[in-house]
């Protein structure tokens, strides 16, 4: 799964990269497209069309992707060897919920200046799209090298056991919104309805997102191997040679 992510990183670099030497180069039909002015396909359409299929795998139980993001679905869920008490599952809820309303909070703030910024016309739709192909790229990173969600606010153990993992897309998309066209509403939209979807399922099925109560979350049975670069975020419930064991033999 390691060698896919970088993969999958190094496809969105390349993609920003063609967005950015549209940004440079031909600016104008960047707005052209965004604003549907534009007859025929071009390559741009394609993007669009690539960043849609990526949100449809999201919500099949069955895609090769990895168990940050399956955890929600029920053939991913293994009970525990050892009974869990549910007032543990309920602290372990309320404390996640906690901190997701604080990442959410501060990631609506910092993306409601760039709104504002566009109002006042100091920032064109252009900007907004590469802003959008920028946070497209940072999502892997993220995952991958470092994520500043995890470390500063969530403190969760590693992106499996991530409380937002599917909060991706929207996070991506959520310039879009300001942006008036099919193509920029189609993928906010979009983003919100698994966004919608995922929270549904934790207020549902919380079992699912706890390592305590699944099995399946649990270093032991990682079959994701993602922590060759950024190393889990241990605590007091999780042994440090347990995961150790667990990323050395990646």
């Amino acid at each position: 799964m390691f060698k896919k992510y970088i993969f999958k990183l190094i496809f969105r670099v390349s993609i920003f990269s063609f967005v950015l030497y549209m940004y440079l180069f031909n600016n104008e039909l960047l707005r052209n497209v965004l604003s549907s002015h534009v007859n025929g396909i071009t390559p741009l359409h394609v993007v669009w069309l690539i960043l849609m299929i990526e949100m449809i795998i999201q919500i099949s139980p069955h895609s090769k992707i990895s168990m940050g993001c399956l955890k929600q679905f029920r053939n991913k869920y293994t009970s525990p060897k050892n009974e869990y008490e549910d007032l543990e599952l309920y602290k372990n809820i309320q404390k996640m919920n906690i901190t997701a309303i604080k990442v959410l909070l501060s990631w609506l703030f910092f993306n409601a200046i760039i709104g504002i910024l566009y109002l006042m016309e100091i920032l064109d739709v252009q900007e907004l799209l590469l802003i959008s192909m920028f946070y497209y790229v940072c999502d892997l990173i993220c995952v991958i090298i470092w994520c500043p969600f995890q470390s500063l606010i969530m403190k969760n153990r590693c992106c499996v056991n991530c409380r937002i993992f599917n909060w991706g897309h929207f996070m991506m998309y959520t310039p879009m919104l300001f942006i008036r066209s099919f193509f920029s509403w189609s993928l906010f939209f979009m983003s919100i309805l698994i966004l919608i979807r995922w929270e549904i399922v934790y207020l549902k099925y919380p079992e699912r997102f706890w390592e305590g109560s699944n099995e399946s979350l649990k270093c032991i049975h990682c079959n994701d191997k993602m922590c060759k670069i950024k190393k889990p975020v241990l605590s007091n419930l999780i042994k440090e040679s347990d995961c150790i064991k667990t990323y050395d033999r990646t």
